[in-house]
């Protein structure tokens, strides 16, 4: 009974750990599909379909080095590298920013969620 009792916290916890990962993913995917497939949009500060198509190809890349634990730091920088952007292109604007800090936050704080040490500064000094 134990045991079973472990095995569920530990799938439980395994699912509460990557559900922040997923919802930023499910916000990050078709932004990136829509820069790709809809390249020409206009009233953009950069209305070039190359910096368009760059961008999402830039943002699949950095969605699926997040996803890998192992490059999870270079995905959560080019992720919060872009989300960046975007929030000084609002500021620019005039537009709200207010929302695109918040994903921008939620990237950072999903990615120190599935792997704190990262975060973390030690340094192990022997003298």
């Amino acid at each position: 009974m134990a045991e079973q009792k472990k095995g569920f916290e530990k799938t439980l916890s395994g699912i509460l750990i990557w559900l922040p990962s997923l919802a930023i993913i499910l916000f990050y995917i078709p932004n990136a599909l829509d820069k790709l497939i809809n390249h020409d949009q206009t009233g953009k500060v950069v209305e070039s379909s190359a910096v368009m198509i760059t961008a999402g190809v830039f943002i699949l890349i950095g969605i699926a080095l997040f996803l890998y634990n192992k490059t999870i730091l270079i995905g959560t920088s080019m992720l919060v590298l872009y989300m960046t952007f975007i929030v000084l292109i609002h500021m620019y604007k005039g537009k709200p920013a207010e929302i695109v800090i918040l994903i921008l936050i939620a990237t950072v704080l999903a990615s120190y969620i599935r792997k704190p040490k990262l975060f973390s500064y030690t340094t192990d000094l022997k003298s």
